[in-house]
C-alpha cells in the first residue's frame, strides 16, 4: 500500500531527500516522547503534455498542501469556491478581489506531532483604491527543531558517544505575492481571476538549503447564491534548487557508512489542478447552510485515492458551515480519502476505505473573527488529533467606523 501521505507527513518526510540519516533521528525523536481567461484554458492542456514528458518529485514541496486558515481546515479543505477572507491568497487568489475598501489581516497557528512541527500562516490583504484589483501578501512557514545529529555517534573505534549528538531545525518557508482582479457580467454575476508568485525557501540544519520558484493561476465564478472556482497551481512547474554544505570530516562518515554523498540536485514539483463548487442554502432569514464541494487533481502519477490512474489521480474534498446571523460558525469536512488496510485483518491483505475528517466554529465580533479546527491527520484507527487557531481582523478606517 503507498504509505499514508497526508499533507504534514509527507513534509516532514520529505527532509530524507538530501540527509540519508533522517530515519535516525526521527527514531531517536520518537523515542524522547516529541513525537512544502484564456490562460487557464491553456493551462488544462498543458497539464496532461508536461505530465507525460517531466520527470517530477512525488509529494515535493507537500507542506504547501497543508491547508490554510481554521475556517478552511475544519471544511476539509474545500475552500476552491467559497473561501472569503485573506485566506484566499492559499486557496483561491481570485477570490481575494471580493475584499475591498478596507485591508485585511489574517494569521494561523498549529502544532502538530504533540509539538514537534511548527505551522505559521500570516497574510496581509491590500484593496487597491479602484477596488477593482486586490493585492495579497502571504508567509507560511513550517519547521522541524530540535532534531537529533547523530552522525557523529559511533566512533571510528565502534564506540557510542552519546555527547556527540547534536541538534538542527529543518524549515520550510514560502512567501506569496497574489494579484486579483475583479469583474462584473451583471445579472448579480461576478468573474474573477488572479494569480501567485512564490519564492520557496527551505532549509536543512546547516547542511542543505534549497531555492524554489512557481506561479498559480486562478478564476471564480459568483451567483447569488453560488460559486465555481478554478485554481491551477505550479502552473508551469515549480522547482527547488538544492545545494548541500558537507564538510570534510561528514563526508568522511557518509563514505565509511557506504551512505551516498549528496550533490546539488533539482526538484520539480507537477501542475496541480483544483476545481470546486458552492452552494449557499438559505434556511431562515437568520440560519444559512454553506456545501461545498472540490476535486484535487494531480498529474505526477499514480496515488492512492479515490481515482487513481498513471499519471492522474483525483481527490475529492467535501465541507459544511453553518452560519447563524453570519456571527456564529459550525464547519465539518472530509477529505484525503484513501485504502488502506484493515488493522482487524490479521493476514494484512484485506483494504479498507478511510479518510480524514475535521470540525470547527468561528465567531465574529465587530471586525473580528476567531476560528478553530479540530482535524484528524491519519484515519478513524489511530487517530492524531491538532487544534489549530486563526484570527482574522478587518482593519477599517476611522471614517469607515464612523459611518457605522
Amino acid at each position: 500500500m503507498e504509505a499514508q501521505k497526508n499533507s504534514v507527513e509527507a513534509m516532514i518526510r520529505s527532509v530524507e531527500s538530501p540527509h540519508k540519516y533522517h530515519n535516525r533521528w526521527l527514531m531517536l525523536k520518537r523515542m524522547r516522547g516529541k513525537t512544502s481567461i484564456y490562460s487557464i484554458l491553456i493551462v488544462v492542456g498543458s497539464l496532461f503534455y508536461l505530465s507525460a514528458t517531466a520527470q517530477f518529485t512525488k509529494y515535493s514541496n507537500e507542506f504547501l498542501n497543508i491547508g490554510a486558515g481554521a475556517r478552511g481546515m475544519s471544511m476539509g479543505g474545500a475552500q476552491v469556491a467559497s473561501v472569503s477572507d485573506g485566506t484566499a491568497g492559499y486557496w483561491n487568489p481570485a477570490a481575494l478581489a471580493n475584499i475591498r475598501d478596507n485591508p485585511q489581516l489574517n494569521l494561523m497557528h498549529a502544532e502538530y506531532y504533540a509539538g514537534v512541527g511548527k505551522y505559521d500562516f500570516a497574510n496581509l490583504v491590500l484593496p487597491l483604491k479602484d477596488n477593482k484589483r486586490t493585492i495579497g501578501l502571504t508567509l507560511l512557514r513550517f519547521a522541524v527543531d530540535d532534531i537529533p545529529n547523530t552522525i557523529f555517534l559511533v566512533q571510528p573505534d565502534g564506540t557510542v558517544n552519546f555527547d556527540n549528538i547534536t541538534t538542527f531545525s529543518s524549515a520550510d518557508y514560502a512567501f506569496i505575492f497574489s494579484l486579483a482582479q475583479h469583474g462584473d457580467l451583471g445579472r448579480n454575476t461576478q468573474f474573477n481571476f488572479g494569480g501567485n508568485a512564490k519564492i520557496i525557501y527551505r532549509k536543512a540544519g546547516d547542511f542543505a538549503t534549497a531555492w524554489g520558484f512557481g506561479f498559480d493561476a486562478a478564476a471564480l465564478l459568483s451567483g447569488k447564491r453560488w460559486k465555481l472556482g478554478v485554481v491551477a497551481r505550479d502552473v508551469t512547474t515549480t522547482f527547488n534548487a538544492w545545494s548541500f554544505s558537507l564538510n570534510e570530516a561528514i563526508r568522511q562518515v557518509f563514505y565509511e557508512t557506504q551512505n551516498e554523498i549528496p550533490g546539488k540536485s533539482t526538484e520539480l514539483t507537477a501542475p496541480q489542478l483544483m476545481v470546486g463548487g458552492a452552494y449557499n442554502f438559505r434556511i431562515n432569514k437568520k440560519i444559512s447552510l454553506l456545501a461545498e464541494a472540490d476535486l484535487d487533481v494531480t498529474f505526477d502519477g499514480r496515488r492512492n485515492t479515490v481515482i487513481s490512474t498513471n499519471p492522474v489521480s483525483i481527490d475529492p474534498r467535501l465541507g459544511l458551515e453553518l452560519s447563524f446571523k453570519d456571527v456564529f460558525f459550525v464547519r465539518g469536512g472530509v477529505n484525503n480519502f484513501q485504502k488502506a488496510l484493515d488493522d482487524r485483518d490479521t493476514l494484512n491483505q484485506k483494504k479498507i476505505w478511510i479518510y480524514q475528517p475535521s470540525v470547527g466554529a468561528g465567531f465574529r465580533v465587530g471586525d473580528v473573527q476567531i476560528d478553530y479546527a479540530f482535524t484528524n491527520l491519519a484515519n478513524q484507527s489511530y487517530p492524531l488529533y491538532t487544534h489549530v487557531f486563526s484570527l482574522r481582523i478587518d482593519m477599517r478606517r476611522k471614517d469607515e467606523k464612523k459611518k457605522r
